[in-house]
């Protein structure tokens, strides 16, 4: 490793103080990262898509259960992170907004040494519940059994690799460089799979497939050990363990890791009261169609990782007007993409629905999916001020918004499964996001974060008003277009006019420039000039 000297130790930490007192969150980065991190999510899925039917059949059905089962539990597992990869990301990013660059390597060494410590602990009580778990809480055919032990003890002794990854990606996310992290993110998703397919066709077994992941892991903290290295110099320049940073960190990431836990359990308590209420074929009806929410959640799971660093250093800049332009111009991003896709799902529901899984989900899923796609474009929105809490530093306000949320989604879940069936149980989740989102909503504006006053200002009642004129044209349109291609024909002719409408008046001049710099920036990321 190389050292810097003194003179050029400060004359860098000046290059960062003075780049990051002149922050500015302009848009072409935040598209350009949206973009990456959009690639970083279809990818890897479609990579996934491919290799899957390869491993089944190279693993056999059962063996694959078992290691789909095993990295779902390393998922879990992961918990131990305590939050600490947001909080890394949070306080690094805030110190680069202030440019006081003298503290991020100290709190990049600690939070790494304590994910390490956390990941070892983590490992050692999965390594001692092994036996347990394999041979009495999961069904593993007798065959398997050695294998299935094999290869959990090798994914437990890999938990340290996953936290100390966490926490070196949240070093890069902080300096917004997210071409780093899916230049690494997307080939490691990807080998999750790929590793396997291959080495399922050359006849390899589970513990031979799942030691290879851990070497590919390896690889993988060492490449974001490198390009953190790279981005920032200074962190090899001073090698420190600043435990004064440990309270921040643990305080900030208890709370990420409450809502981790707690969040979690509105997504899945719903299929699980259906099971226990309905029936198991009930389940298949609900959890299917479900599925589809996975391409409506892309593009605001894509924005949100680019938002979370720039509002933490915005915030340390004290740059407030930036913050709520910021935070507006993201929810009319949102609605101009997300909204009139869902509005039109919402309207193709049943069509979509016959050609994917037949009739008989056509027939009973429909009105669920309607209200599920409703519900998930108000979850969309509400991770911007979810985000913007974060990034200002109250995790602990989403955290307890949860612990409020849970036991009346609870009741209103029971209740309405029980007396209106599939439709009760997506009319509860969808009833829970939109009390998420006034919570959410609400705080930041109560709290003057981004105050109504700040969307109003920035043009997005206008956006809201030109997607819900096109959600009126859709719902008075639907009684009379019954068959599909009659439907498929009024979208082919509303859309071009609902985007004559969203430029002309659901856009203010300085939407429109914000959209005509993002759309060369787009041409210039995907067709780069020779």
């Amino acid at each position: 490793m190389v050292k810097l000297g003194s003179a050029d130790l400060d004359r860098q930490r000046q290059t960062w103080a003075g780049q990051n007192n002149r922050l500015r969150i302009q848009s072409g980065l935040l598209a350009r990262n949206t973009l990456l991190n959009l690639l970083g999510q279809v990818l890897p899925g479609l990579v996934a898509l491919a290799a899957i039917p390869f491993i089944i059949k190279g693993l056999g059905t059962e063996a694959f259960g078992v290691f789909s089962l095993a990295l779902v539990v390393l998922g879990y597992f992961g918990l131990f992170d305590l939050g600490l990869g947001a909080a890394t990301t949070k306080f690094v990013a805030e110190y680069l907004g202030r440019g006081d660059t003298r503290r991020i390597a100290g709190l990049v060494w600690i939070s790494l040494g304590l994910q390490l410590v956390l990941g070892g602990t983590g490992g050692i009580l999965l390594a001692s519940g092994v036996s347990l778990l394999v041979g009495k809480v999961l069904n593993v055919p007798p065959a398997l059994l050695a294998e299935a032990r094999t290869t959990f003890l090798l994914l437990a002794a890999s938990l340290p690799l996953v936290l100390g990854t966490s926490a070196l990606r949240g070093v890069l996310e902080a300096g917004q460089r997210f071409d780093l992290v899916n230049a690494v993110k997307i080939p490691a998703l990807a080998a999750t799979y790929v590793i396997p397919g291959i080495g399922a066709s050359f006849g390899f077994r589970l513990p031979e497939i799942v030691a290879a992941l851990v070497v590919a892991r390896l690889a993988v903290a060492l490449a974001y050990l490198m390009l953190c290295l790279r981005a920032f110099p200074f962190l090899g320049s001073s090698i420190s363990f600043r435990f004064r940073e440990l309270r921040p960190l643990v305080t900030y990431g208890s709370w990420i890791m409450v809502s981790n836990l707690v969040g979690p359990l509105f997504h899945y308590l719903g299929p699980l009261f259906i099971g226990i209420l309905l029936s198991m074929t009930a389940v298949a009806y609900y959890t299917a169609p479900s599925q589809l929410l996975a391409a409506f959640w892309l593009l605001s799971g894509s924005l949100v990782p680019t938002l979370f660093p720039a509002f933490s250093s915005l915030d340390a800049s004290s740059d407030r007007l930036a913050i709520e332009q910021l935070y507006a111009r993201s929810l009319q991003a949102l609605l101009l993409t997300a909204g009139p896709a869902v509005l039109i799902a919402v309207f193709l529901a049943r069509t979509i629905l016959l050609v994917w899984l037949g009739g008989d989900f056509a027939e009973r899923s429909t009105v669920l999916l309607q209200i599920l796609l409703v519900g998930s474009l108000i979850n969309s929105l509400a991770l911007v001020p979810h985000t913007l809490l974060r990034g200002l530093g109250r995790p602990d306000l989403t955290a307890k918004f949860h612990l409020l949320e849970l036991p009346i989604f609870v009741g209103t879940a029971w209740f309405l499964t029980k007396e209106m069936g599939l439709v009760g149980a997506a009319l509860s989740w969808t009833l829970w996001v939109t009390l998420n989102a006034i919570l959410l909503f609400g705080a930041c504006s109560l709290l003057g974060l981004a105050p109504w006053r700040a969307l109003v200002r920035n043009g997005l009642m206008r956006t809201g008003a030109a997607v819900l004129g096109l959600g009126m044209t859709l719902s008075l349109a639907s009684p009379f277009t019954n068959g599909n291609l009659a439907r498929a024909f009024l979208v082919a002719v509303i859309l071009p006019l609902f985007a004559v409408m969203a430029w002309g008046y659901g856009l203010d001049n300085a939407g429109r420039n914000f959209l005509k710099f993002e759309i060369k920036r787009l041409r210039v990321i995907l067709c780069p000039p020779r």
